[in-house]
């Protein structure tokens, strides 16, 4: 018989499992054996072992989880999915930051939606450019413990060029007077009840965000899951409604091991992207404080050049994100539960 293990199950929160299957019997074999289980699909799971389970809890707005991992140090974890991890965020958050700042000719000030762990800031204070941060996140716990444990970000948090603002990203952009270079969509990924999923639809984009740009302006947003099995999810969606809105868009995916699947970004903005390689290792060169661990030009133009399933489904998507008509991945979030 196998021992009882401690399971982190999709909504974020521990149960005693007790399985005798030859799999479970063989992690049962290390004393107190720990794991967290997300959900990916209803019949696809991955797991993670534990050294500790650091915060767990229930804002206002979604179900909140930091652990300690053995294999990737510690991980964010909002509504049962996993955010960002320690060991390889980097790869998500350079992805999500670096391409829309070397595209822009001269960007000075950006407006982030979510980024309440902090990473997106500390790549965007990188660029010597940079005059302004705004970070605008909802959930201020989020932001109050990735403050306290994820001291990678200190430096960041208190950069005298970073506005933190609690508050929905949505009203607070709409409310504010001045544009901005860039806007970031360091976005959860869209669950149903989830808090943000009405920040990916066209009449948002259209409305609210765009205006808020300057001329040369570019938006960038995670879009989720871009794998060969899972790209229709909402990837293919946020790319096509991106379409609706500007003039350019350029969608770009990469690897992120912790994420067990490739991820998408999506940027736009009404001005080509037609920065060469050699012109934009050298804004790297001039612009960049620091090693970047994961970005180079080179390693963009691939993560932009996309294999033949990914580029048919994103030339024949027809859905457009709406409130009305929206896409989720698997999962739910706090509103939903609470139905």
């Amino acid at each position: 018989m196998g021992e009882a293990v401690e399971i982190m199950f999709g909504n974020g929160f521990p149960e005693i499992h007790k399985d005798t299957s030859p799999i479970q019997t063989l992690h049962s074999n290390q004393q107190d054996c720990h794991w967290y289980e997300e959900t990916i699909d209803d019949d696809l799971k991955w797991s993670f072992a534990l050294n500790s389970v650091l915060h767990q809890g229930t804002s206002e707005f979604q179900d909140i989880a930091l652990l300690d991992t053995k294999r990737f140090g510690k991980v964010l974890v909002i509504d049962g999915k996993m955010q960002s991890a320690e060991r390889d965020e980097f790869i998500y958050h350079e992805c999500l930051i670096h391409p829309a700042l070397l595209f822009h000719p001269n960007p000075k000030t950006v407006f982030i939606m979510g980024g309440g762990e902090g990473s997106a800031a500390r790549e965007i204070l990188k660029h010597n450019t940079i005059e302004k941060v705004v970070m605008c996140d909802i959930d201020q716990e989020v932001v109050d413990f990735c403050r306290r444990f994820l001291t990678v970000n200190s430096e960041a948090f208190c950069n005298k060029k970073l506005e933190l603002v609690i508050k929905d990203a949505k009203a607070e952009l709409e409310k504010r007077e001045e544009r901005f270079d860039i806007i970031v969509g360091d976005l959860a990924d869209p669950v149903e009840g989830g808090p943000c999923y009405q920040l990916y639809t066209k009449s948002f984009y259209q409305n609210i965000l765009k205006p808020k740009l300057t001329p040369n302006g570019i938006f960038v947003t995670q879009a989720g899951p871009a794998g060969i099995f899972t790209h229709k999810e909402v990837f293919t969606s946020i790319y096509n409604t991106m379409k609706q809105v500007f003039k350019y868009v350029k969608a770009y995916t990469a690897h992120v091991p912790s994420f067990a699947d490739t991820w998408g970004w999506v940027m736009a903005s009404d001005q080509e992207f037609d920065v060469d390689v050699s012109e934009m290792d050298r804004r790297i060169e001039e612009r960049v404080q620091g090693e970047l661990m994961y970005l180079n030009a080179p390693s963009f133009i691939s993560a932009a050049t996309l294999n033949k399933t990914i580029s048919l489904a994103l030339e024949k998507e027809t859905g457009v994100y709406s409130e009305e008509n929206a896409r989720f991945i698997h999962g739910h979030g706090v509103a939903y539960r609470h139905i």
